[in-house]
């Protein structure tokens, strides 16, 4: 898929998902956000970048860790979900926090700005994510750290088939590259590559609870990375397409509710101290 096509559709759908997102995955995402914040051991007055913060889950437990002498920028593709992350800042009175619409393969921001960047959930989503990388590398000062989680190995998230439903009604994939970097150690592959140091990784099993089969079929395609394609459906496409997933999670059927596995790739790496003579070579 062209990447600026690429782009469009993640902004455009998660401007859709983003009234519905908390509701629907706070809970769910909590375990990944709460291991990339551990892994990332913000200090007091640490300088931190969000990169696709969403509604700003990460970027206010950040904003507390840092506290009044530091400060936590958060960036995303979709104006609604900055707008908001913005308006729960200000509901919080978080006044170290701020955030603004900013693609994560062209950062508007200057070298080596930041102590800390974190990118929750988001790597995968983008068409470029080696780009994606060299600018997080590049807005690190030396020997700032990186945060990373992903989404696991396909085979590990039982709610995965969601994509091919979806795709079978759709010109074109919606996720082209979604579980890549959850496969094996690719995640700590890219960073490696980008020249970043003492660079761990670590699984994390997770289970995704929903109260019914109305909160499972939202959380795929209401609250998801779906939600472009899911408005245009009309309603005959929304039966089949909602009918085919609760078959696929029909294994984690618990009562009235569903359990479904899933799994969270989170890897942490540090800029070389010697960063500059280093980009030089």
């Amino acid at each position: 898929m062209d990447a600026r096509l690429q782009r469009r559709i993640q902004r455009y759908g998660w401007d859709l998902a983003a009234v519905d997102y908390e509701s629907l995955w706070r809970v769910q995402l909590a375990e990944a956000r709460g291991a990339l914040l551990t892994m990332a051991a913000l200090a007091l007055g640490d300088r931190v970048l969000d990169i696709a913060c969403g509604t700003g889950l990460v970027s206010f437990d950040a904003a507390r860790e840092v506290g009044s002498g530091g400060h936590v920028l958060g960036i995303d593709l979709s104006e609604r979900m900055i707008d908001v992350a913005e308006r729960r800042a200000s509901e919080m009175r978080l006044s170290n926090c701020n955030f603004a619409r900013m693609g994560a393969e062209t950062l508007a921001l200057p070298d080596s700005s930041f102590d800390v960047v974190l990118c929750a959930l988001g790597l995968m989503y983008m068409p470029d994510p080696e780009q994606a990388m060299r600018e997080m590398y590049r807005v690190l000062r030396p020997g700032g750290r990186l945060s990373l989680a992903v989404w696991g190995e396909r085979s590990k998230c039982g709610w995965s088939a969601m994509f091919p439903i979806v795709d079978y009604e759709v010109a074109s994939e919606v996720c082209p590259l979604f579980f890549r970097l959850g496969e094996q150690a690719a995640l700590a592959r890219l960073c490696t590559d980008v020249m970043f140091e003492d660079v761990k990784f670590s699984r994390i099993a997770a289970t995704l609870v929903f109260s019914d089969a109305d909160e499972a079929c939202d959380a795929a395609f209401v609250g998801g990375p779906v939600a472009l394609a899911w408005s245009r459906f009309d309603d005959e496409v929304r039966a089949r397409v909602r009918a085919r997933y609760l078959d696929a999670i029909a294994p984690w059927r618990h009562g009235r509710g569903y359990q479904v596995p899933g799994e969270f790739v989170v890897a942490t790496a540090v800029a070389p101290d010697q960063k500059g003579q280093r980009d030089k070579v």
